[in-house]
């Protein structure tokens, strides 16, 4: 009996500020891409933070597929994740096939690009909820969209049309 085929190893980048209407249009997004992908599960490359990357672990879990989580910092959850989204990150990370530590103790930009790379260094395709628009630091999701076409990773870049971010409040 054939071995089955290794899934497909899909990572995500994306932004965390999404509307709720947009978290709607994006998840509709993630599934129709995912599926495309791979007629098979896929094992998906996460940082698991609010926004794209939460709502790409649900289509995973949807699709049948599992995951494993990148963490930038050692104070990630407590530093970035919102007290409201603790709850579902807490669920989330439990159910991670992996968990993998950059060694970084402060979550900050240098974190964050170590996360970035080792999650590009992870897989063979990267999606990125991203609205276009160029980054502020070297942690943005433009700067892991070019990494990993750099890399010759094959990017899909996911926008849906009426896809909005929320203002910043800083």
């Amino acid at each position: 009996m054939p071995a089955e085929p290794a899934p497909v190893r899909v990572g995500v980048t994306g932004h965390i500020n999404l509307t709720r209407d947009t978290e709607l249009l994006v998840a509709d997004a993630l599934l129709v891409e995912l599926r495309r992908i791979s007629d098979r599960p896929v094992h998906g490359v996460t940082c698991l933070a609010a926004g794209a990357d939460q709502l790409f672990v649900h289509a995973i879990l949807e699709l049948g597929g599992t995951y494993e989580v990148i963490l930038p910092a050692r104070d990630y959850r407590t530093a970035v994740i919102d007290p409201e989204n603790r709850t579902t990150f807490d669920d989330l990370l439990a159910r991670a096939a992996a968990v993998v530590h950059t060694g970084h103790d402060h979550s900050d930009t240098a974190a964050y690009v170590a996360a970035n790379r080792e999650l590009v260094r992870r897989v063979q395709r990267l999606v990125a909820v991203w609205d276009g628009e160029p980054g502020c630091h070297a942690a943005s999701t433009d700067r892991t969209v070019d990494w990993a076409r750099g890399l010759g990773i094959p990017t899909t870049v996911l926008w849906p049309a009426g896809a909005r971010r929320m203002p910043r409040s800083d």
